[in-house]
């Protein structure tokens, strides 16, 4: 894919993410424990949100208005060639398998973008096992999330309650309800194990943020609800931690990544209004500045984000930033030095790539932002009109 959002298409070594990699869990879909009861929270801000639950009171409650997505494509077999003789290529459906929740009584429900993304026809049933198609409101790869709407009573829906993934604190109980393997509606539970982590989405793009769970996810569980204590959806169930080389039996590690139900919201709400997300483009790709970095390399701070390059036609570019120009490998990692090194951005304090991210996303194509930034050691400043993110090509 393009050089996605600039500073949001840092990855790889650029941006040292905790896990290393991770696999959806919505194309087949697994069972999750099913446990006694939630013991209260400890954390006062939950006890604001209201008196905790019961693992059955939550069930009791949202398992309605979670929802199984099926996605149903035809795709061509290869051409293969047997004993001389080429054959036609046939066609194979295939179907993939996930979940999905109701926030309105209008029918509209949110599940992934990889649930969904290369599927001609999409159904959702509930469970009363009623099935019915649903169309495709709009997809936003960059933070795995799709919005689908059905024709439906509204008196047959039960839209889940939204909460604040703000409010959300590690050691939180928090449940899963999804349907992992094919197995309808399991729920499982757990706690939130850490928070701002930040993973790939389908396009490459980096999603901050992002709530770390030990309640176990499969797959499957891809776009059903993470609740917390209140029965509240604090995040949307997307993706598991892989270390790599494990078979597909053994991959579920306790590691599980819900996108935070708060970037989830606006993401849906552009999507109701224009079918699309246009994610802002500041095109510049850099690195975290470290304590150590500065030690090592001269730099004039120890915290920013240091360009090693600039996107061409971007908005960086012509605002006169400037990449790296020579390389440098210390302990078999490489560094672009000799860029700009990002310490502001919108009156703000830049300390990582991830923050630059998240200043960068609070804007909109078009909007001007202005940026502080050091030139070997002199301290300068320019405004940059941020560009848009190019669309992923079409399914």
């Amino acid at each position: 894919m393009a050089a996605a959002l600039l500073v949001a298409s840092v990855a790889g070594g650029v941006v040292a993410v905790a896990v290393a990699s991770l696999v959806g869990v919505g194309e087949h879909t697994t069972t999750v424990r099913e446990v006694g009861g939630f013991p209260p929270p400890n954390d006062v801000s939950l006890e604001q949100s209201g008196p905790a639950l019961s693992l059955r009171d939550i069930y009791k409650n949202d398992a309605p208005g979670v929802v199984q997505v099926t996605s149903t494509s035809t795709v061509a077999l290869p051409r293969s060639n047997w004993f001389g003789n080429s054959f036609v290529p046939g066609t194979e459906v295939k179907h993939y398998l996930g979940s999905g929740f109701v926030i309105d009584k209008a029918g509209y429900i949110v599940t992934n973008y990889h649930v969904v993304a290369g599927g001609q026809s999409i159904r959702v049933s509930f469970s009363n096992s009623d099935s019915m198609k649903a169309e495709v409101v709009g997809k936003d790869p960059s933070t795995d999330v799709a919005l689908l709407k059905i024709k439906a009573s509204s008196r047959a829906l039960k839209p889940l309650e939204l909460g604040d993934s703000e409010a959300v604190h590690v050691g939180d109980q928090v449940a899963a309800i999804g349907n992992p393997l094919g197995y309808d509606r399991s729920i499982s539970a757990g706690i939130v194990s850490a928070l701002q982590r930040s993973f790939r989405s389908p396009d490459g793009s980096p999603i901050d943020r992002v709530i770390q769970t030990d309640a176990l996810l499969n797959h499957g569980n891809s776009g059903g609800p993470l609740l917390n204590a209140q029965g509240q959806v604090v995040g949307v169930s997307s993706a598991v931690g892989n270390w790599g080389g494990l078979p597909v039996t053994q991959q579920n590690t306790g590691i599980g990544f819900a996108i935070p139900i708060n970037t989830v919201r606006d993401v849906v709400a552009q999507l109701k209004a224009h079918g699309r997300v246009d994610h802002p483009l500041l095109g510049v790709l850099g690195r975290s500045v470290t304590p150590t970095m500065k030690k090592q390399f001269g730099l004039p701070v120890q915290r920013g984000v240091l360009v090693e390059r600039i996107i061409p036609g971007s908005g960086a570019e012509q605002a006169g930033l400037q990449g790296g120009t020579t390389q440098v490998i210390v302990a078999g990692e490489s560094y672009q030095l000799g860029g700009d090194l990002i310490v502001k951005a919108g009156g703000q304090d830049v300390a990582s790539t991830e923050r630059l991210r998240e200043i960068v996303s609070e804007r909109k194509p078009g909007d001007t932002l202005a940026v502080e930034y050091f030139r070997g050691s002199e301290l300068r400043s320019t405004d940059v009109k941020l560009g848009r993110q190019s669309p992923p090509p079409q399914e």
